[in-house]
């Protein structure tokens, strides 16, 4: 029976590595993902098989049987330590924040007190008082490093998106010179340059416009041995009055080292900004947009495999060698030897989605995820711009647990206001919500599947993610934070970061159900009269090209 289960999916992945048949490959798949859909509706799928076809060729395929020695194997989701390394921490070590303006004070106040790293991946860097108060914060460190009385080896790590950090005379480029040319030894700033923007297409398409060929769209901002994983950028709005989300890991170290290694990596393969303004790739490494696509592609591919796979060995050794080593060291003796640092409650597991260098792993967890829900299970998703992709809604729509699906209402949209084409936005946005709600009701599962909008006046809403509540449970056991928007951007376009947070602890899961109340309090039911609003009927022309531009905002 798991044969006959698992055979469509591995059709799909055989074939797509076959040479020269990607024709016969994309419609022998369409067919294999709806044969397998099908059969998906009439019993469960095994975590792995749904794995199979998403995962690269260097994530193992197979799960090892629990581990019954360790604390970590209580929970259920055991089975990401198989595709990314797991960090075990303890939750008095994670705080959520709820607030762009707390988001904003606590980096302020984590770049001051740096000594020896500060990295930074974002969208953008903006070009306001407010983001010039972080580069001023940046420059203060990076100055009190070189003082005698108190030297230190601070380094910084910049990485932006080569398109949107590019945009307009003044931008995040400008705004960074004046660290790169004072401080030159301990300043870098990396610009990704999606390698899918290349050529004639290049030439062709304007500014601004250009930034949906793919972007990198990482959000991870590290302070020594702590990290913040948001999906909010570096701009005013972001500090202000642009609600996202937001946790900080204080003094994990594991964890840092992992993120400052994928930013790392990431920077390796992108644009290195010189003093001058220019740019140039690393010395040996592929030009993402003048070289080779497949050679640049198959390089950062392993330059990005290579972090992930050699933190997740290590995690693997760290862990035999805590709970299965011949010289087991007993917790009294290691903390009388100075290792005082709780027990963990609390998992941590990064998820990568680089889809253009074919590192999909985010996909494959989240995919497994929201198949494994089991009825009575509740998980609130939320997206600032909901465009699922048709995998997420076919698994939203064919599961069975309960759905809350946040997304902005068209006032709250990014896009809301804004000139030319762009100010269509929101109502394509309205237009594929409205789209989903038919689909939902069309199959009388209105009740198990509810679309709330988030309103707030003078706010935007930016925020990304998911919380999953476990039949029964009153509090969330595991939450999705970072980047990913759950969208076609998301997975086939840009490069996403998030991580997976499990835990055990009360204390942890109240406050991400507090996160969750806080959001959803601002929110409005979706009903069909939503769509009899003012302001709601949507253009038929926007109708039209709707189907056509969705796969690129």
């Amino acid at each position: 029976m798991a044969a006959a289960v698992a055979r469509p999916v591995f059709w799909r992945r055989l074939l797509g590595l076959l040479p020269g048949r990607p024709g016969l490959a994309a419609l022998l798949g369409r067919l294999s993902d709806r044969l397998g859909r099908n059969r998906d509706r009439r019993r469960r799928r095994s975590p792995w098989l749904l794995l199979a076809p998403l995962l690269s060729p260097a994530v193992p395929q197979a799960s090892p049987p629990p581990c019954c020695l360790c604390p970590e194997g209580v929970h259920r989701f055991q089975w990401i330590r198989n595709l990314v390394p797991e960090f075990g921490v303890s939750s008095s070590h994670v705080r959520v924040l709820s607030s762009p303006a707390e988001f904003f004070e606590l980096m302020k106040g984590q770049i001051k007190a740096a000594r020896r790293r500060v990295v930074m991946a974002s969208l953008y860097l903006g070009t306001g008082p407010l983001e010039q108060e972080l580069v001023d914060c940046l420059e203060i460190a990076l100055e009190r490093s070189l003082r005698a009385e108190s030297p230190s080896d601070l380094r910084v790590s910049v990485l932006l998106d080569f398109t949107r950090g590019s945009r307009g005379r003044k931008n995040s480029r400008t705004m960074l010179l004046p660290l790169l040319q004072r401080f030159p030894e301990q300043v870098r700033v990396s610009l990704f340059h999606t390698p899918s923007l290349r050529g004639l297409l290049r030439l062709l398409i304007p500014e601004r416009f250009n930034e949906t060929i793919g972007l990198q769209h990482i959000k991870v901002y590290l302070f020594d041995s702590s990290v913040i994983l948001s999906g909010a950028n570096l701009s005013d709005s972001y500090f202000t009055n642009r609600q996202d989300r937001y946790v900080f890991l204080r003094d994990c170290p594991e964890v840092a080292d992992f993120f400052a290694e994928l930013v790392e990596a990431v920077g390796d393969v992108s644009l290195q900004l010189q003093a001058d303004d220019t740019v140039r790739v690393v010395e040996g490494m592929v030009h993402p947009y003048k070289g080779d696509r497949a050679a640049y592609c198959k390089a950062a591919n392993a330059r990005v495999m290579g972090v992930i796979e050699a933190a997740r060995t290590r995690q693997q050794r760290l862990h035999a060698q805590t709970f299965h080593g011949d010289a087991l060291v007993p917790r009294e003796d290691a903390a009388a030897a100075g290792d005082r640092r709780p027990a963990p409650d609390t998992w941590i597991y990064p998820l990568i989605q680089m889809k253009p260098f074919e590192i999909r792993i985010d996909e494959a967890v989240t995919e497994t995820l929201l198949t494994e829900a089991e009825r009575g299970a509740r998980v609130f998703l939320t997206t600032g711009y909901f465009n699922l992709t048709q995998a997420y809604m076919d698994l939203v729509l064919g599961t069975r647990a309960e759905y809350q699906i946040l997304l902005a209402s068209p006032e709250v949209n990014g896009f809301f206001g804004a000139k030319g084409v762009a100010g269509a936005i929101p109502a394509a946005y309205v237009h594929i919500e409205r789209q989903f709600f038919r689909a939902v009701c069309s199959r009388g599962q209105q009740e198990r599947v509810r679309l709330q909008e988030y309103r707030r006046r003078g706010w935007t809403f930016h925020a990304k993610g998911l919380w999953l509540y476990l039949a029964g449970s009153s509090l969330p056991c595991l939450t999705l934070i970072g980047s990913p928007n759950f969208g076609y951007r998301s997975v086939h376009r840009d490069l996403e970061a998030q991580i997976a947070i499990v835990t055990e602890s009360q204390a942890l899961q109240q406050q991400l159900h507090q996160e969750q109340e806080q959001l959803y309090r601002r929110s409005g039911m979706v009903s069909p009269a939503t769509f009899e609003q003012p302001g709601r009927q949507v253009q038929l022309w926007v109708k039209m090209v709707t189907p056509l531009i969705k796969n690129f905002f």
